[in-house]
C-alpha cells in the first residue's frame, strides 16, 4: 500500500498540493493547446492563400512558356533550360512556438539572373522565367508553412493527450484521495472526541 494514502495530516497536505499542481498543469496544457491551435489555423489560412497564388502564377507561367515555345522554338527553350543553375541559396533555420520547432526558410532570389542573351530571345521567355521564379518562391513559402502546420498538429495532439490524462485521471485521483483522507481524519477526530467524552463521564461517575 502506498504510504502517501495513509490518513494523516501530512498526507492530506501532500494530496492537496498534488491536486493544485495537477489543476495548474491542466490549465497550462489547455492554454498551450489553444495557442498552438490558433497558430496552426493562421498557417492553414496562409497556406490556402499561397496555394491559390501558386495556381494562378502557374497558369501565367505555362501560358508564357507556351508562347515562348511558339516564338523561338521548343528546342531553343529546352537548351536555355539546361543552363539554369541548381538552386543553392535556400537556408533553413527554426523558431520555437510553445516548444514546437517551426522551420524558417531563407531564400535569396537575387541570384536568379538570366542565363541567356536578351537579343536572341523574346519577351515571352522573360515573362515565363519571372513567373516560374515566383512559383518557386511561393512553393518554398508553402513548404515552410505546411511543415510548420504538421509539426504544430503533432504537438497539439501530444498536448491534448497530456491535458486529458490530467483531467480524466490525475485530477480525479487526487480529488478522491484528498476527500478520502479528509473523511478518515474527520472520522478519527469524531472517534477521539467520543472517546474523550466517555473517559470524562467515567471520571465524573467515579
Amino acid at each position: 500500500m502506498d504510504p502517501n494514502t495513509f490518513p494523516t495530516k501530512g498526507n492530506l497536505i501532500l494530496a492537496k498540493n498534488s491536486l493544485a499542481l495537477s489543476r495548474q498543469g491542466f490549465e497550462l496544457m489547455d492554454k498551450k493547446r489553444n495557442i498552438l491551435i490558433r497558430e496552426m489555423m493562421e498557417l492553414i489560412d496562409q497556406a490556402k492563400d499561397i496555394q491559390t497564388r501558386i495556381d494562378q502564377t502557374f497558369r501565367t507561367a505555362y501560358a508564357a512558356l507556351q508562347k515562348a515555345n511558339m516564338e523561338i522554338g521548343i528546342a531553343f527553350v529546352q537548351q536555355i533550360a539546361y543552363t539554369v543553375p541548381v538552386e543553392n541559396s535556400i537556408r533553413i533555420k527554426t523558431r520555437s512556438v510553445m516548444g514546437t520547432e517551426i522551420p524558417l526558410v531563407e531564400y535569396d532570389p537575387t541570384g536568379n539572373l538570366p542565363t541567356y542573351a536578351y537579343y536572341s530571345t523574346k519577351m515571352s521567355l522573360d515573362q515565363a522565367k519571372a513567373a516560374f521564379e515566383k512559383v518557386k518562391e511561393l512553393s518554398i513559402r508553402l513548404s515552410m508553412i505546411e511543415n510548420a502546420a504538421i509539426r504544430l498538429a503533432a504537438n497539439i495532439k501530444k498536448t491534448q493527450k497530456r491535458a486529458n490524462a490530467l483531467k480524466n485521471i490525475t485530477i480525479p485521483k487526487y480529488e478522491t484521495l484528498s476527500k478520502d483522507i479528509q473523511n478518515a481524519l474527520e472520522e478519527k477526530e469524531r472517534e477521539e472526541f467520543t472517546r474523550l467524552k466517555v473517559i470524562k463521564k467515567m471520571k465524573l461517575d467515579s
